[in-house]
């Protein structure tokens, strides 16, 4: 029939009051917003007083399809509406989202939940067509899982997990294709005035399952963009905006702009966490109906999951303040300080890769105080232009590395009747300064940033980086420590300390 999102399903309801309803729904996306849109259709559908025998909810996280099948196809004792949900189920997940499923399992498991960790766990191992054998051992667990998840699959919360479920007698699914026999019901029809309603957190487009739906039913679309591009933090602030205006005015309570902000910026895009520290504010402030950021400051704790490209950029724009502010909320968050050390070496070479671009003779159309406008039409054609020389001369040498390896293999044969050499390995890009050229604006960005270091800088700063990467992986030393010393050094801030002695 038809896909609309959440914001659209009110007028629905009143069209559906004259047209009838579908006899599938699939409601998808943000827990809170899903659920909220779901309790909705089922007040329309079955009203309260008549759900004791017309309305049958199923777990979805277990899978039950087969017994959500029969209850569907089975008449109510009553006559009137019937209505089966399968809630929360997985049966939409795919290899697309095992990244996803791993972070959700990670942070379930650290709510204290670890029974939909398992769940999630067990949905991953399915798609994978793994059992416990294959993830057991950590030697292994990389390998199988074929994610980068060699940390978080290395911790404790993985262990544990594991062994809830071997404990509990959970096994990943045995590979049946549950999706395929709710498909194929959907596309058979239910009995009349009998309504299917499945709610879903991830779903994958693609698959049969959800064209079905899409087909013959309805389909409501409650995700929220999760990136960290413009765009998609003011649609996660306006959805929390949107909900926060519906608790205070529930409440007749009201905040000031500053207090909102704050509030923002110490949750993050996490609606639960969100609302749930809306309503500790408005127990706090009692009978006042203005609610203010020293409420805020006073009531909350800072909970927002940082992007690890903060501390990339706060360091980039040698802001000591802020790399330091960053570095504490992200430690915590991470698996080991490893990976923002990796971020922040990254970052320094990318900075010296780009000074290798201005110091060159292309990297005379950039100059400072230039407009985004006017790096595009003057500067990208000419870091093109140095990044295809630079390619051209790693070919050259991988091709001169490449003749000189073969002499070597067929002077070691003497002639055995078998030529050396290899296939001709894939260059890497590691080194160009437009990765992707088609999305010139982060370039832009980080020649911007490069202004601010000298080359002579940035190449100490990598000296100072290969000891500190030494102190890391041999000392035992504290790494908050070594990494507030980095940040200290790449942003100016360390004078202190002699740098004669070459040591962090």
């Amino acid at each position: 029939m038809t896909e609309i999102n959440y914001k659209e399903f009110k007028d629905y309801l009143k069209k559906s009051d004259k047209g009838g309803f579908a006899p599938v729904y699939l409601i998808f996306g943000e827990e809170l917003l899903y659920k909220t849109v779901f309790e909705e259709l089922l007040d329309e559908l079955v009203p309260a007083p008549t759900r004791g025998l017309n309305y049958e909810p199923v777990d979805g996280a277990d899978e039950k399809i087969n017994e959500a099948l029969q209850r569907i196809n089975t008449y109510s004792l009553l006559q009137g509406t019937k209505v089966v949900a399968i809630c929360d189920t997985q049966v939409f997940y795919s290899k697309l989202n095992e990244k996803a499923l791993i972070e959700k399992a990670k942070n379930e498991y650290n709510n204290d939940n670890i029974q939909k960790a398992a769940n999630y766990l067990l949905s991953l191992l399915g798609l994978l067509n793994l059992s416990f054998d294959d993830i057991i051992s950590k030697a292994n667990r990389g390998k199988a899982l074929k994610l980068d998840v060699g940390r978080s699959a290395g911790e404790e919360w993985f262990d544990k997990t594991i062994d809830y479920c071997i404990s509990s007698g959970l096994t990943p699914s045995d590979g049946e294709d549950k999706g395929k026999l709710l498909q194929q019901a959907i596309e058979k029809g239910f009995p009349k005035n009998n309504h299917l309603i499945i709610t879903a957190d991830m779903v994958d487009k693609r698959k049969g399952l959800y064209k079905a739906i899409n087909k013959y039913g309805i389909v409501v679309d409650c995700s929220v963009p999760k990136g960290e591009r413009k765009a998609d933090r003011m649609a996660q602030e306006k959805v929390l905006y949107e909900n926060m205006e519906t608790v205070l005015t529930k409440n007749k309570k009201r905040m000031d702009k500053a207090a909102i902000a704050a509030m923002f910026e110490m949750t993050g895009f996490n609606l639960r966490s969100f609302l749930n520290n809306l309503d500790k504010l408005i127990s706090y402030v009692g009978e006042r109906n203005k609610i203010t950021i020293d409420d805020v400051k006073f009531v909350l704790k800072r909970t927002k999951s940082d992007p690890i490209f903060e501390l990339t950029n706060a360091i980039s724009d040698r802001n000591v303040e802020k790399g330091i502010f960053f570095l504490n909320s992200l430690l915590p968050q991470l698996d080991h300080p490893l990976q923002l050390f990796a971020a922040i070496t990254n970052q320094v070479r990318k900075l010296l890769l780009i000074k290798g671009f201005v110091e060159s003779r292309h990297g005379r159309a950039w100059h400072t105080g230039i407009r985004f406008d006017q790096f595009q039409r003057a500067v990208m054609p000419a870091i093109k232009e140095y990044d295809k020389d630079l390619l051209s001369r790693l070919e050259d040498w991988e091709s001169m590395l490449s003749k000189n390896v073969n002499t070597v293999d067929e002077s070691a044969k003497k002639g055995k009747g078998k030529k050396g050499g290899s296939s001709k390995s894939k260059l890497s890009t590691d080194l160009l300064v437009a990765q992707n050229p088609n999305n010139p604006y982060p370039v832009y960005q980080m020649l911007l940033r490069s202004e601010k270091f000298t080359t002579n800088e940035l190449i100490e700063d990598l000296k100072r980086l290969s000891e500190a990467d030494l102190r890391l992986k041999s000392t035992g030393g504290n790494p908050k420590i070594i990494l507030e010393k980095v940040i200290f050094h790449i942003c100016g801030g360390l004078n202190i300390l002699p740098r004669s002695s070459g040591r962090i």
